[in-house]
């Protein structure tokens, strides 16, 4: 609700407080007296598009603040969130405009843009009027307008749901279809890299072993024959056999030679035990370096068949065994992919059948709410002089969406028989405000929150109809508020807060000036409103009538 509006040097307003209440405001005066610029001046805070000079002649800037109250659920909390500003219970919302043409805007004394003031304002006010193409006015907002009417949330909610499952299966198929067509350009390589792996078999840390073992037959080939030579010379041909020669020659002598020749014998019995542990380990040795040509062969053969193909999959030979259980995997994944397929397939088509069937759902809730709506409308239309009209909800089918497949349009029919079109094309001035009017009272639920502002909705109407108007706008102030410019006196009379808009000079410059109206001052002014400038007993008692109402 909009509590309070401050204008500083604004066109012709110097300084203007408002204070409005719940309820039906109206604000009236004579014609130039500066109503339109209150709403311009509105406008200016919220964000909207209007004049370009708006600041007063010898001012140095202008300056609108309004303050809303917010409801805990209200909507415009959302957008302060989406936003990072300061949520609380009152929204203040300023904004000025320097002479040079700058605009700077504050909301709860934090800068913004003018596009969140924007937003915010969608949340907040809602302008009806005979030029006015937001709103009421703009066909894309019908449909939501007649879902709100309908109050079947729970029906777009799943609409909506069936929508993004149904996203989901497209995405996951087109994913699909996309890894399978990449895996089948490429499936002659991997079914052939794969079939060399595995006939390959390479093994992690297989090339460091090969790689030692090549090189001990290498090194034995090149020693092998000095290590026979010394285990010849040192066997019974070489040293083993003279030792051995010797140790019998003295063993012979030493009948003739006594005690002499017991130490030489015992060295040589050592030197024959040392000479036969190295002769077993020589030929220890020689076992060792002792292979088959064809294994070295077979060994450097397969050493390099691994580091081939490791260079040409650009990994290392350790990571082969890896490569192998990766590409193995793709080529399972190809041979599933066409089920993989199939199944994603099917979830589409389950996907498309759910979407279809909620949103034939949702249009057959529509089709019914539009002739309830129709009818509500068209009751509302006769006491407002309009009952030759022919309200009609326009419900065609449109591209599919998250919202379902229809497309819905208000349109109208001003006399029976003439072609049905949309309303800011087919009714007159007065006759589209009136129709405004009649569709906003049957549309008032789900729009809580709003300030609803009708700017001279009456205009070229009078009398029954006028108070018929009045009638209407009181019963949508009823629970909340309700600005109404206006005209007509019926309509002033059926008011709860009175405001008269009147322009007076001083020094030489032309001002606007906004004043609170108590009981007597009303039976003033709807008698002006009445009877002109001259004020008469008679019009005097005609507005006190009114007031009773």
């Amino acid at each position: 609700m909009l509590r309070t509006l401050e204008i500083r040097d604004l066109l012709i307003i110097d300084h203007l407080e408002l204070q409005f209440r719940p309820g039906l405001n109206v604000l009236t005066g004579e014609t130039g007296a500066g109503k339109s610029i209150l709403l311009d001046s509105l406008g200016f805070v919220l964000g909207w598009r209007g004049r370009a000079e708006l600041v007063r002649q010898g001012a140095a800037q202008g300056e609108v603040v309004a303050v809303f109250d917010l409801s805990p659920d209200h909507p415009a909390r959302t957008v302060l969130q989406e936003a990072g500003l300061p949520v609380e219970d009152d929204l203040i919302l300023r904004r000025v405009n320097t002479a040079d043409g700058r605009k700077t805007a504050w909301v709860n004394d934090r800068r913004t843009s003018g596009e969140i003031l924007r937003a915010l304002s969608d949340t907040l006010v809602e302008l009806h009027g005979q030029h006015d193409d937001r709103g009421l006015l703009n066909p894309g907002g019908h449909r939501a307008l007649l879902d709100a009417y309908a109050g079947h949330a729970d029906l777009t909610n799943a609409a909506r749901q069936a929508w993004r499952d149904r996203s989901a299966a497209r995405t996951a198929l087109a994913d699909r279809q996309a890894v399978l067509e990449a895996a089948q350009a490429e499936e002659d390589y991997i079914r052939h890299a794969v079939a060399e792996l595995e006939q390959l078999d390479p093994q992690p840390g297989e090339d460091a072993a090969l790689d030692t073992r090549r090189r001990e037959m290498q090194a034995a080939e090149r020693i092998r024959e000095d290590v026979a030579r010394a285990f010849a010379a040192l066997g019974p041909d070489g040293a083993e056999g003279a030792a051995g020669d010797a140790m019998r020659w003295l063993e012979g002598a030493t009948d003739s030679a006594g005690d002499a020749l017991e130490a030489p014998i015992a060295a040589l019995g050592r030197a024959l035990a040392e000479l036969g542990e190295a002769q077993s380990g020589v030929e220890d040795a020689l076992d060792r370096l002792s292979f088959d040509p064809s294994v070295l062969e077979q060994a450097e053969e397969r050493l390099f068949a691994i580091r081939a193909l490791a260079r040409k999959h650009g990994v290392g030979a350790d990571e082969l065994a890896d490569l192998r259980t990766t590409l193995r995997a793709q080529l399972d994944a190809l041979d599933a992919g066409v089920q993989d397929l199939a199944t994603a397939r099917a979830d589409v088509e389950q996907a498309d059948a759910a979407y279809d069937q909620a949103a034939a759902t949702l249009t057959a809730a529509r089709r019914q709410a539009a002739t309830a709506l129709d009818a509500a409308i068209t009751a509302e239309l006769a006491p407002l002089k309009l009952d030759r009209a022919v309200f009609c909800t326009s419900i065609t089918q449109s591209a599919a969406g998250p919202d379902g497949h229809d497309q819905v349009t208000f349109t109208v029919a001003t006399n029976p028989g003439a072609p049905a079109g949309p309303l800011n094309r087919i009714a007159s001035g007065g006759e589209l405000s009136r129709f405004l009017l009649a569709m906003k009272v049957c549309l008032t639920r789900g729009m809580s929150g709003l300030t609803l502002i009708f700017d001279e909705i009456d205009r070229g109407v009078g009398g029954a109809t006028a108070d018929a108007v009045g009638r209407r706008l009181a019963s949508l102030a009823r629970d909340g508020q309700v600005l109404v410019v206006t005209h007509s006196p019926q309509v002033a009379a059926r008011g709860a807060h009175h405001w008269q808009v009147h322009k007076r000079v001083e020094d030489g410059a032309t001002l606007s000036s906004v004043s609170p109206l108590s009981d007597p001052m009303r039976v003033d002014e709807i008698a002006r409103m009445l009877a002109g400038d001259t004020l008469t007993d008679e019009a005097r008692a005609a507005a006190r009538a009114l007031l009773a109402g």
